[in-house]
């Protein structure tokens, strides 16, 4: 394959119909952004230049592209003038000669793979211009493919401007296009906005070239998904559902057990061992990556987390923690950012910790708190535990040393150490160090006053049940 001179992604649109504040091209899906999907499938083509023309909402969208793609040199199309008057924009200053693709940035579905294929067909057939089609079941929307009598490509017409029988056929124009980069820019000086939209269509460049008796060509991909344009929520919906099926296909056939494939949702940025095995109604999002062997879900979401071979987590909300191998989460556990959980630890009903680290072996089994702490090893912290992290204005760090005891329903008030084998006793306030293999207890002593509830409760069930218990003694 020749190299590609320069690709040219047209992302100006104002996405009206997305009803929204953002651009159009930063909507995601699969945990990537509709443009930079795009993006990807263009890298893998290794283009000696990318140009990526921007219009609405030009700041969001170039400290975006800043962000994932930071060599595209971007172009803003201030009026927008159709798709034909943003090429002849990013083309400005650009080679006379060469290839150079062009595609919308609405398209995420669009593959690396099939773009080769589209640059091989070119080059093959020497042609001057290359349209990627396909028919699709419902061309609504969709410039159509007008072929001649002989079944070469004639004409694309917009929608909008086709009549009733132009617009029966089912072979849609995809918005990717490859042309010879001299013959573009020649026919692009010729493009009018005689049009129902008053734009300069880039289509029209097809007419133009052949007229002009030079080579045109259409390559047809037989996967209509791929070329799905996004113009609504709908459209949003029904790509990233598509999406997250070729990402479940992908890791099945890898060696990953998806019990429900129809209610996990994965992003295509996750990694994910073999063997591992996902429970419905599961999230896994960003940078996510999972170790060989580990169970993930039911009803589990884990963001920007790195879960350890042989974990289970299970009915928890994960973001930004690390899980290390053969720990258990779950069900119904909280991990926040920061939280460093060694293996074997055990974390169970109603915990949140964040900005922590257990040690290796530690239990933390329900209802507990462990904020800004660093917990030993082999260490069990008792059932409505709740390090006492925040004095109103800092946060303050708690240390808990290897085989300690927490009593239930401590408090630990921050800063705190407890010393190495110590321990807690249930429902002390701790506000001060517990050295090595001591005991803490912060309570005062129990008192009964005997009668209260007969002489303070007349009449009432706790009185009866009282008053029956003295009468059987």
């Amino acid at each position: 394959m020749s190299q590609l001179d320069l690709a040219i992604v047209l992302a100006a649109g104002e996405g009206t119909r997305m009803k929204s504040s953002r651009a159009k091209v930063l909507h995601e899906i699969a945990g990537r952004s509709l443009i930079a999907h795009v993006l990807h499938a263009i890298n893998q083509l290794d283009a000696k230049e990318l140009r990526v023309v921007v219009g609405a909402a030009k700041e969001e969208v170039i400290d975006h592209l800043n962000q994932v793609s930071p060599k595209a040199k971007t172009v803003f199309q201030e009026v927008r003038g159709g798709t034909g008057h943003a090429t002849r924009l990013a083309l400005e200053a650009t080679a006379e000669n060469g290839t150079v693709l062009i595609c919308a940035g609405d398209t995420p579905l669009l593959t690396g793979n099939t773009l080769s294929e589209l640059i091989s067909k070119h080059n093959s057939t020497g042609a001057s211009a290359t349209v990627l089609t396909t028919q699709m079941p419902d061309p609504t929307g969709y410039g159509r493919v007008i072929r001649d009598n002989s079944g070469d490509l004639a004409e694309i017409v917009e929608e909008k401007d086709a009549n009733d029988s132009q617009k029966q056929t089912l072979e849609i124009n995809s918005g990717v296009y490859l042309f010879a980069l001299a013959d573009l820019k020649a026919a692009l000086n010729q493009v009018t906005g005689n049009n129902s939209q008053k734009e300069e269509y880039l289509t029209d460049v097809i007419a133009i070239l052949r007229n002009e008796g030079k080579k045109v060509a259409a390559f047809a991909t037989h996967d209509y998904t791929e070329v799905m344009g996004i113009n609504d929520r709908a459209q949003l919906s029904t790509c990233g559902f598509i999406m997250n099926a070729r990402i479940c296909d992908a890791l099945m056939q890898s060696g990953v057990t998806i019990i429900d494939p129809m209610s996990t949702w994965i992003d295509v940025t996750a990694e994910i061992g073999i063997d591992v095995v996902i429970e419905p109604g599961t999230a896994i999002k960003g940078a996510t990556r999972i170790g060989a062997s580990a169970v993930i879900g039911p009803r589990t979401t884990l963001i920007n987390t790195e879960v350890g071979a042989q974990a289970k987590i299970f009915e928890s909300h994960c973001e930004s923690a690390i899980i290390g191998a053969g720990a258990q989460v779950g069900p119904f556990t909280h991990l926040r950012a920061g939280t460093k959980l060694s293996d074997q630890v055990r974390v169970g009903s109603f915990v949140e910790i964040k900005n922590s680290t257990i040690g290796q072996s530690s239990k933390v089994p329900h209802l507990s708190y462990v904020g800004d702490a660093t917990v030993g090893a082999h260490t069990n912290i008792g059932a409505a535990t709740v390090v006492v992290n925040y004095d109103g204005v800092e946060k303050h760090q708690t240390v808990i040393g290897d085989h300690v005891r927490i009593g239930s329903d401590s408090m630990l008030v921050a800063p705190v150490t407890i010393g190495d084998g110590a321990y807690t006793a249930a429902g002390s306030v701790i506000t001060e160090d517990v050295p090595a293999g001591a005991l803490g207890i912060a309570r005062s002593k129990q008192s009964n006053i005997l009668g209260w509830v007969l002489k303070k409760r007349k009449g009432t069930k706790s009185a009866e049940a009282a008053t029956k218990r003295e009468g059987q003694k």
